[in-house]
């Protein structure tokens, strides 16, 4: 695909954050696809992206695989996998990822409220 960030991906994998679905390329570590899921926030992560800080711990397990415990590994060492359901995060990755997981809000319309833009207030 041309991107240097990413590992050459044919094809994109659907993985589960916290219970939301996303499609992320295959052939990458988990970190990479939190990276693409989000491009604004993981960079400025303090991750060291090479198993030393331990500040990208998840927990996963696979689909085919339900009633197995969590298996807790780092983001910047496992690549995704069609099916993986990540259910832990660590602090550090659940702020990195608040957007895409939790997002806020949509912001009320003038029109919803019925307020008037053009009346001074």
């Amino acid at each position: 695909m041309g991107n240097p960030l990413f590992r050459e991906f044919e094809r994109l994998v659907k993985i589960t954050v916290l219970g939301k679905e996303f499609p992320v390329p295959e052939k990458n570590t988990c970190l990479r696809a939190f990276q693409y899921m989000s491009p604004n926030t993981i960079p400025y992560g303090r991750f060291c992206w090479n198993q030393e800080c331990q500040l990208c711990r998840v927990s996963y397990t696979m689909a085919g695989q339900p009633d197995g415990p969590p298996r807790a590994v780092l983001a910047c060492k496992i690549l995704v996998a069609d099916g993986m359901q990540i259910t832990e995060l660590s602090d550090e990755l659940r702020y990195n990822l608040m957007g895409v997981i939790c997002p806020s809000p949509p912001r009320p319309s003038y029109d919803d409220e019925g307020i008037d833009p053009d009346m001074p207030r």
